[in-house]
């Protein structure tokens, strides 16, 4: 892949950077502002470099027309804070304000077009569609850059087709994202240990199943554990359970056992009455989960026994949080996970997504783990295998 130093002098240029600038919002207020840090780096060096820096991102689910709810103004006040000069932001993506924009970018100043989504040739099927909105990008930017990795998977006219309309290369944040996952996944250091979590095995099948034979150990938690449990042939209770997967689970159990690849489980479960930050709840044995309780994190001797297994890794990767760690009573177990792999020598990849959120809201520092990704599907998708569009248009 070209990276930015491939570009040239871009002094006096006009560069586009596809950012990751999705953050939660309650309201204006952003409440979690990690993927914004994340994409100051490679805006600060173009800025540096005496370039015109154009950011386009998207915030939310819009359906292809404005709402005032995924306004990037938040965002953008906030990038403004941390590179310590103004944002000038467009109030619209392609049109009149954004040409505007743009047009009064002096050298070594940066704007953002409003979110990018509000256009529906974004994330349209038809590549000519697509190709149009890449055409209208194009015209504002001498050259584009990508640097928003939590989309790098997607398809779509900011982060695909405007590759192939202007010279292209990647950002510091999709470099190192890339080159930390090919690191745990193209002969990885051994023991290579893979951590899931999160709410469903479905999520998570093609990784499973890429990973079976490939990683030395599965460690399993969060909501997913309790169709694993059934397909031992364990009661639930009122855990959360896909009961489509069982017979695909009971598969992938074999399938490890015969490649000789340790999963492992956890052994008790913090069960409640009810799902509830403040609901009562017991330590309860992993096979014997009591009708009616609902299973909320693993317990505290599976806490102990993942982070052995865990600490002697030379390679971990971990997607998915244990339980409900935005409930303080049922945080331990992703508290546990985090805590061994600070503690572990080995490199160590947080899958983005959740995991990358627990992992501020526990207070963790974030340079005490190997690389900590933005993007949490994308992330996903590489550990299964898959093509991503956004990093291959720009390895051809």
């Amino acid at each position: 892949m070209k990276t930015i130093e491939d570009l040239g002098d871009l002094s006096g240029k006009t560069v586009l950077v596809r950012s990751d600038l999705n953050v939660p919002l309650d309201g204006t207020t952003i409440t979690d502002d990690g993927r914004v840090r994340a994409a100051v780096p490679t805006i600060a060096a173009l800025l540096a470099s005496g370039a015109k820096v154009v950011v386009a991102a998207h915030l939310g689910r819009p359906k292809g027309a404005p709402e005032a709810k995924y306004s990037l103004a938040p965002v953008a006040v906030r990038l403004g804070e941390l590179l310590g000069v103004p944002v000038h932001l467009a109030t619209d993506t392609v049109g009149d304000s954004a040409k505007a924009t743009v047009a009064a970018l002096a050298d070594g100043e940066v704007a953002m077009l409003e979110n990018i989504r509000f256009d529906p040739r974004e994330t349209s099927k038809d590549a000519a569609e697509r190709g149009a909105l890449a055409d209208d990008l194009a015209g504002l930017a001498d050259a584009y850059v990508s640097d928003g990795f939590g989309v790098v998977h997607r398809k779509q006219a900011s982060v695909y087709d405007i590759a192939l309309k202007l010279p292209a290369a990647v950002g510091s944040l999709v470099l190192k994202e890339v080159e930390s996952l090919r690191r745990a996944t193209e002969n990885p250091e051994r023991p290579y240990v893979v951590v899931l979590g999160g709410s469903k095995v479905s999520d998570k099948l093609g990784v499973i199943e890429n990973l079976i034979g490939k990683a030395d150990r599965l460690l399993i938690g969060g909501g997913m554990v309790y169709t694993f449990l059934a397909a031992q042939g364990h009661s639930v209770g009122n855990s959360l359970l896909e009961a489509d997967q069982v017979e695909t689970v009971k598969g992938y159990l074999t399938l490890a056992q015969e490649k000789g690849v340790e999963i492992v489980l956890p052994t008790d479960i913090i069960a409640a009455d009810s799902f509830a930050a403040d609901a009562a709840y017991a330590i309860v044995s992993a096979d014997a989960i009591p009708d009616g309780k609902i299973g909320l994190d693993i317990g505290p001797e599976s806490q102990a026994l993942f982070a052995s297994k865990i600490l002697d890794a030379k390679t971990i990767v971990w997607n998915g949080p244990m339980g409900v760690f935005e409930f303080a009573a049922f945080a331990g177990g992703t508290r546990a996970v985090a805590q061994a792999l600070v503690d572990s020598e080995g490199f160590s990849i947080v899958g983005g997504g959740d995991s990358a959120a627990a992992v501020r809201l526990l207070g963790f520092d974030e340079s005490r783990f190997g690389h900590i990704s933005t993007g949490g599907g994308a992330s996903l998708e590489y550990l299964e295998g898959k093509t991503l569009p956004g990093i291959a248009v720009l390895d051809s």
